[in-house]
């Protein structure tokens, strides 16, 4: 079964769009954030390490990704963002406290409603535009 699940989720990511991609990763640290807290509550040093440390390698990536020259201030407050909660990531690897957790999920919720809103917009405005250049082809081959 556990085979047929990896095959299911391979193929799912490689016929994801880039947006959908993002979407599945802020799942993802949003999921490791949350096992890293019930593995605190649980005691499961372990399992907590684990959490964070795939949390961090996901929130590192989104931060070693942001273009500053293109998305000027917003890649700067995303960048200021990403690092807090890297900061809190680790301190909690150190040390833990679930109270630490609590405005990381928060912020990596946010981001996520807020990109999944913005890829809605743009799946949007591409099907208008798609839509608009078959209307004025169909009238070009009228003529």
């Amino acid at each position: 079964m556990n085979a047929y699940m990896n095959q299911y989720q391979s193929n799912q990511v490689t016929t994801a769009s880039p947006e959908q991609i993002l979407i599945m990763l802020y799942d993802g640290a949003i999921r490791f954030v949350r096992q890293a807290k019930q593995a605190i509550v649980d005691g499961r040093a372990e399992d907590k390490a684990t959490a964070i440390s795939k949390a961090i390698a996901i929130v590192t990536e989104f931060s070693n990704t942001l273009d500053y020259e293109v998305g000027g201030e917003i890649a700067d407050d995303l960048g200021r963002l990403y690092d807090f909660m890297l900061r809190e990531l680790s301190a909690v690897n150190v040390r833990s406290g679930v109270k630490r957790l609590e405005p990381v999920e928060k912020i990596l919720l946010d981001l996520r409603e807020a990109f999944a809103e913005a890829a809605v917009i743009n799946r949007r405005e591409q099907q208008q535009q798609k839509t608009a250049g078959a209307s004025e082809h169909r009238s070009a081959v009228a003529y």
